[in-house]
C-alpha cells in the first residue's frame, strides 16, 4: 500500500507520547504500552512493531515489553556484521533482568541454613514460574549497511515530517487546487476554562506557558477527570497523563484578552466534543509549512531570522 503517510488510518486506541525517543521517561513509556495494550480484545492477530533501540538500555526496556505483552511469535533481524545483541531465546528473556522486571536468577534470595551456609532459595512472588513461550524467528539480512547507526535517524524524521503533512492535508479541501495556507483556514475557538494543558518534555513556568503553546503541535486529549477552573486562566496540569489521544492539531494562536485557544484540527466535531486536555510534546511542525506560506506580505508569522548565530 506504499508508505504510512499515504493511508493513515485513526486508531482504535492511542497515546500522545510527546518524545521522538523514550530514552528520557522510559516508566512513562512503559505505561503507556500497557495502557494501549489493556484495549486490545485478541479477536484479530496483533504485530507489535518494536522500537530499534536496543543497546543498552534500549535491550532491557525490550525485553520488558516482551515480558509485559506475552507474544507467540518474536521476529529477531540481525544487523550485518554485528554480534553484539544475542537471540532473544525464550531461555534467554527468561533468565536476564529487564530494565524494571527481574529475570529468574535476580528472583532469589540468600538464606543461612542451620549449619551456618549460605544457600540460594527462590523468593516468593518475583519474577515468572516458568520461561515465557513464543517462537523465535531469527533473521539475517546479507547486505552491508543494514542497521547502521545515525542514518535511520534521519529516515525517521523524514517521515515523520511527511506523516504530519499527510495528516494536515485532511484541512485542505477534497478538490484539487491551489494548497490553503495554515493563516487562511479557520480555526476552532477554545475557551482557557474548558481545556487542560501539560507540556510533556520539560518544565515550564506557568508564567511562560502561552508562549511554549503558541504555533505548536499539540495532541487533542481525553483525561477522565473533570476540568474545574477556579479562575478564568489557563488550566495546567502537574503531571503528565496516561490518557486517550484523539488526534492532532496546531494552536495557531492565542488570545489572552478573550482567552481563547485558536486550533487547527481535521478531528470531527462530534470528536472534538470529548477533548478536553491538551498535551504539547518534544514534535515540532515541520519548518516548510511555516516557511512555504504563499501570499504572506512582510514577514512570515512565526518565522525569524533575526537572531544571533555566534549564540
Amino acid at each position: 500500500p506504499g508508505p504510512p503517510f499515504t493511508h493513515q488510518q485513526t486508531p482504535r486506541k492511542m497515546v500522545y507520547y510527546g518524545q521522538t525517543s523514550c530514552e528520557q521517561d522510559t516508566e512513562r513509556y512503559l505505561d503507556v504500552v500497557k495502557y494501549v495494550f489493556s484495549s486490545y480484545k485478541k479477536e484479530v492477530p496483533l504485530v507489535i512493531n518494536t522500537m530499534g533501540w536496543v543497546k543498552g538500555e534500549g535491550l532491557l526496556l525490550l525485553i520488558d515489553i516482551i515480558r509485559l505483552l506475552s507474544p507467540s511469535h518474536i521476529v529477531q533481524m540481525d544487523v550485518y556484521d554485528w554480534k553484539a545483541m544475542a537471540p532473544l531465546t525464550p531461555e534467554h528473556v527468561h533468565l536476564t533482568p529487564g530494565l524494571y522486571t527481574k529475570g529468574k536468577q535476580q528472583a532469589k534470595c540468600k538464606q543461612m541454613g542451620a549449619d551456618g551456609v549460605e544457600s540460594w532459595k527462590p523468593s516468593e512472588g518475583e519474577g515468572d514460574a516458568s520461561a515465557p513461550e513464543y517462537k523465535l524467528l531469527y533473521v539475517h539480512p546479507e547486505f552491508p549497511r543494514a542497521g547502521v547507526a545515525g542514518e535511520a535517524r534521519v529516515h525517521s524524521g523524514i517521515l515523520r515530517d511527511m506523516s504530519m503533512l499527510g495528516y494536515l492535508g485532511q484541512l485542505q479541501a477534497p478538490d484539487i487546487g491551489a494548497v490553503l495556507p495554515l493563516h487562511s483556514l479557520v480555526p476552532y475557538q477554545v475557551p482557557f476554562s474548558a481545556i487542560a494543558l501539560r507540556v510533556i518534555h520539560t518544565d515550564v513556568a506557568p508564567t511562560n506557558i502561552m508562549y511554549a503553546v503558541n504555533a505548536s503541535w499539540v495532541g487533542l486529549c481525553r483525561i477522565p477527570d473533570e476540568i474545574r477552573c477556579q479562575t478564568d486562566g489557563p488550566v495546567l496540569l502537574t503531571q503528565t497523563p496516561v490518557c486517550d489521544c484523539l488526534g492532532f492539531g496546531i494552536v495557531r494562536g492565542v488570545d489572552m484578552e478573550k482567552k481563547l485557544y485558536h486550533i487547527l484540527t481535521p478531528v470531527p466535531p462530534e470528536n472534538l466534543r470529548l477533548v478536553n486536555c491538551l498535551l504539547l510534546g518534544n514534535i515540532a511542525i515541520p519548518s516548510c509549512i511555516l516557511v512555504g506560506q504563499q501570499g504572506v506580505e512582510g514577514e512570515i508569522p512565526y518565522v525569524t531570522s533575526d537572531y544571533n548565530y555566534s549564540i
